[in-house]
């Protein structure tokens, strides 16, 4: 039996997704501290907790930028990349709606039934992390609202044309949520639990797909390639 090496993520796709990961970890972490500091109990000395919460805080901030840029640039590759374009499998039309099905039913049936060629990106997938975006996208909405009602005066560091841009883009989330910033602030932290189930659901399904395919997908954002049984390949 042969197989036969297929390229699914170019250098900057696994460093992007890399990137994304470790971003994800440390905006989760320190997230989780703004919310209830939870590691408070060791720090004896007010003027350091004080201190701790400012740096987590910053790297927060930090986390979630370095985030959003990335999400960005993803969303611009969607379209545009030379390599492939997602977006394809977005469109849903009679082919994307059987493969996206089709993939379904071989994740629920342990791989019993396969009627789709697995050598590059699938409909299931690209719904899949369309849904991860849109979450991000929330996010980076929310998080900004809570941000620029921090600066109650109306100015920043850079002056008072970036309080209102975010005034102008972000406050309909206050409105979205029910009305009040503590709404916005559930919505933010709801959102949070939600994607960090999808991404345990990420990596159960990156092993699963290994396991049951024996196609090396877990392979993929370390080396960019999976291989393929020829013989199956349509």
């Amino acid at each position: 039996m042969s197989y036969k090496k297929v390229k699914r993520m170019t250098a900057f796709m696994r460093w992007n997704h890399w990137v994304v990961a470790i971003c994800m970890v440390l905006a989760v972490a320190t997230g989780l501290y703004i919310a209830n500091p939870y590691y408070q109990s060791f720090i004896a000395d007010d003027a350091a907790t004080t201190f701790v919460m400012a740096w987590n805080r910053y790297i927060h901030f930090v986390a979630a930028i370095i985030f959003d840029v990335s999400s960005i640039v993803i969303a611009y590759l969607y379209f545009f990349s030379r390599f492939e374009k997602p977006y394809k499998k977005l469109i849903p039309n009679t082919h994307n709606i059987k493969e996206f099905w089709e993939v379904f039913i071989n994740l629920i049936t342990l791989n019993r039934v396969k009627k789709f060629d697995s050598t590059h990106g699938d409909s299931f997938n690209a719904v899949f992390f369309f849904v991860f975006h849109l979450m991000l996208l929330w996010m980076l909405l929310t998080g900004l609202q809570l941000y620029v009602h921090g600066l109650a005066s109306g100015h920043s560091s850079i002056g008072t044309w970036w309080p209102w841009i975010l005034h102008l883009f972000t406050d309909w989330t206050v409105w979205a949520t029910g009305g009040t910033y503590m709404d916005v602030r559930m919505s933010h932290h709801i959102t949070m639990y939600a994607i960090i189930v999808w991404v345990m659901f990420h990596i159960y399904y990156q092993i699963w797909r290994t396991i049951f395919w024996q196609e090396g997908d877990i392979s993929i954002v370390v080396g960019g390639s999976k291989y393929i049984k020829e013989e199956e390949k349509k």
